[in-house]
């Protein structure tokens, strides 16, 4: 064991604790330092190369002044029925100063003239840093309108940004419950602070890093908060990993040096391992297509890694001084030489374990039995990228969509234009905008005009759905089908189911690497071909749930009135790729927690049954308190506004729940007592093959022990050094 890297990194931290933390500090300020000086800020790139919607945008951007840019709805409302002309002249003028705008149109009235609408077209797209999550000029502009007793509500692409901010009063809740749950768990004060203290030490190293990054690459203003999310859940699991251990090596007789060191040689690898698997996963967010999923994905492994640093480095060094206070009074006594916790007393979780064992295709039935049924509604999830529509009704977007939708038709809400180059057969566009208008759904196609430089022309489309209703994709598909030749659908409606659909297509390519590059690495790891896939199939089977819950909730209704949400609503395009890459990686962290420890005991032993018994027993309060503050975190998040929040948070939360329950505490046990030994089975040839890579030292071998380079014959066999 001291012959190992992590060894030595923790024997350095533990021996010399105030050197360890001003290092740390000191590399935490320069980063810090570099990101202030280096750093950039976030800026969104919703551009999506590639799509048909995207080139009409491009066109309407080169040829038209204030199209295919930002844009914003004013929508002003009367309670007795009139609006005078002075207040919409006064605020047609103060909009048109405002900067950035390049088109203000001319109001529009609904049947009973209570209601009016103007629209303002920007000459920068929506994610330029000037408007992007700005609506401050817009709010200057329509203040004097609402002094004058009217109603005024806002949506479109600038108000959207700015609607729904982050609070970032998530992560105080969720680091506030990981604190409660850690002192009920460990009964100590000290040993539950330490891993809160070491979160918020990477959280903070891993926020100066995505600045770094974005200094790099467009990284979206929301990459931080899920990497903050990610990050805090990861950071506490890996320092109550490597504490939990600790505390277990003190109780052994271990002086705080030794224990340290030791911890970090045995949780901290498997912390790495795990943190790596993580990173695998979220490197298939690349696969998406999408800029904005490549920014997540890079933003969220800045977080884990700088969580994983913190944990090999102050971890240690906090421990060693904490010393004996770590361990709760009650716990204090050390245990006899050469046992654990489970040779006092036999913990629930490996009575448990033991049952399970007993009845193992019971056991399996009923819990794929929960799985499955959980599952179940996310075969009729249908996506679509959250609107005003899909928001709170606190938020100013929401009403502003309410009210188009009740005084001009839910399709008023909808932005679609065919853009067509001026070299098009006029008459066979003439002949296609006929038809157009007979596609059911369609209720209106204005005239054709032309770009101020006679390059393209224009034809706005008005649709009778909501863009969100299921029907807008129906009649997308019936006017894009009789479009002739060079005439493009676009706007921000065909532009937002271009993203659904690519979205949904791209899934399948990022599951499809994630699980593979996943198998491949646990089958590195493991030495072992079974337990990688068996791992694989439960981690998408606890997806699979929160996808049915995600779209349960959400689209169903189901329990929504608890989330602060008023109506059904498509799932959020972005969710399920972002709760895939997310999910699986930490889903595979608890595999990795709990399969090094049961291979270890399977390797001291060859009993296959009662390794998994002893496996539980030494992870089964660790991964329990994990997934406790996991949950506890996520569910932090689902308290924003912010509808795409609310979805992601709500359905990690579900899948790491499950994960930690039925998963590891039912299916894992029971399957793993089924197959016995063959758990472990990798082909020779393989074996060969793999790079040798050792997952997690023998936790009860002595120090001097582990030093002798010749290992025992079960060791050469199944995992060699």
């Amino acid at each position: 064991m001291k012959t190992t890297l992590l060894y030595r990194i923790g024997h350095a931290s533990a021996a010399h604790p105030i050197r360890a933390l001003i290092g740390f500090v000191a590399a935490l300020g320069i980063l810090l330092a570099a990101s202030a000086t280096f750093g950039g800020d976030t800026q969104e790139d919703w551009d999506v190369a590639g799509t048909p919607s995207q080139a009409g945008i491009d066109l309407l951007r080169q040829h038209v002044p204030g199209a295919g840019n930002a844009f914003a709805r004013i929508v002003v409302h009367s309670d007795d029925g009139t609006i005078p002309a002075s207040v919409i002249d006064g605020l047609r003028g103060r909009l048109g100063d405002t900067d950035h705008v390049a088109t203000v149109s001319d109001a529009r009235y609904s049947a009973d003239r209570d209601t009016a609408v103007v629209t303002v077209g920007y000459d920068v797209p929506v994610t330029d840093q000037s408007i992007m999550g700005n609506a401050d000029g817009l709010e200057k502009a329509v203040a004097p309108t609402t002094d004058d007793g009217m109603q005024v509500e806002m949506n479109g692409s600038v108000p959207e940004t700015a609607a729904a901010p982050i609070k970032g009063h998530a992560e105080i809740i969720g680091i506030t419950l990981a604190l409660l749950i850690m002192v009920f768990a460990f009964g100590s004060v000290v040993a539950a602070g330490l891993p809160i203290v070491t979160a918020i030490a990477g959280l903070v190293a891993g926020s100066a890093g995505i600045m770094l990054l974005a200094g790099l690459m467009d990284v979206s203003p929301t990459a931080p908060m899920v990497a903050s999310m990610v990050g805090l859940g990861v950071g506490i699991d890996y320092a109550l990993l490597v504490v939990s251990r600790h505390v277990e090596f003190l109780r052994r007789g271990h002086d705080p040096v030794e224990s340290a060191a030791r911890s970090v040689a045995t949780a901290g690898r498997s912390a790495t391992f795990a943190a790596t698997t993580v990173l695998v996963s979220l490197m298939g967010l690349r696969l998406a297509g999408l800029p904005t999923y490549s920014s997540f994905g890079f933003a969220t492994a800045i977080a884990v890694v700088a969580m994983l640093a913190a944990t090999l480095v102050v971890v240690p060094a906090l421990c060693r001084s904490a010393g004996h206070r770590i361990v709760s009074r009650k716990a204090r006594r050390p245990l006899p030489t050469g046992a654990d916790d489970g040779a006092r007393r036999m913990p629930l979780t490996a009575r448990w374990a033991g049952r399970v064992g007993q009845r193992p295709v019971v056991a399996i039935v009923l819990a794929l039995t929960v799985l499955v049924t959980l599952a179940a509604p996310a075969a009729a999830m249908r996506t679509w990228p959250s609107d005003s529509g899909a928001q709170s009704t606190e938020l100013t977007t929401r009403r502003a969509h309410d009210l188009l939708a009740a005084e001009f038709g839910p399709g008023t809400n909808a932005d679609v234009v065919i853009v067509a180059p001026s070299a098009t057969d006029r008459d066979r566009l003439m002949a296609a905008l006929r038809d157009i208008a007979r596609v059911p759904g369609v209720t209106a196609v204005a005239p054709v005009t032309e770009s101020p430089d006679g390059a393209i022309e224009i034809v706005p489309i008005t649709i009778s759905a909501d863009p969100a209703a299921a029907a807008t994709g129906d009649v997308l598909s019936g006017i894009r089908e009789r479009l002739p030749d060079g005439a493009i659908l676009t706007g921000e409606t065909p532009y937002y189911d271009d993203i659904s659909h690519m979205v949904q297509r791209r899934l399948w390519l990022v599951i499809g690497f994630v699980v593979i590059a996943s198998v491949i690495l646990l089958t590195v790891l493991f030495r072992s071909v079974v337990a990688p896939v068996k791992a694989a199939a439960m981690n998408l089977l606890s997806v699979a749930a929160a996808y049915g819950v995600i779209t349960a909730v959400f689209q169903w209704g189901w329990g929504l009135s608890l989330l602060g949400v008023d109506n059904p609503v498509a799932v959020s395009s972005w969710v399920p790729i972002l709760v895939f890459a997310i999910l699986f990686g930490l889903s595979m962290d608890y595999e990795v927690f709990l399969l090094s420890r049961i291979r270890e005991d399977w390797l001291a032993t060859g009993d296959a049954r009662a390794s998994v018994i002893s496996g539980l027993a030494k992870t089964g309060r660790v991964i329990t308190t994990a997934a406790a503050i996991m949950v506890a975190v996520f569910l932090s998040f689902a308290t924003e506004t912010d509808i795409v929040m609310k979805m992601l948070g709500l359905g990690m939360a579900v899948a790491v729940f499950l994960d930690a329950t039925l998963v590891r505490m039912v299916l894992v046990p029971a399957t793993m007592s089924l197959l016995g030994r063959f758990n472990w089975w990798l082909p020779a040839w393989l074996d060969r093959l793999l790079p040798q890579v050792g997952l997690e030292p023998d936790a009860d071998a002595d120090a001097d022990a582990a030093e002798d380079p010749k290992p025992t014959r079960r060791e050469t066999h199944m995992t060699p050094v």
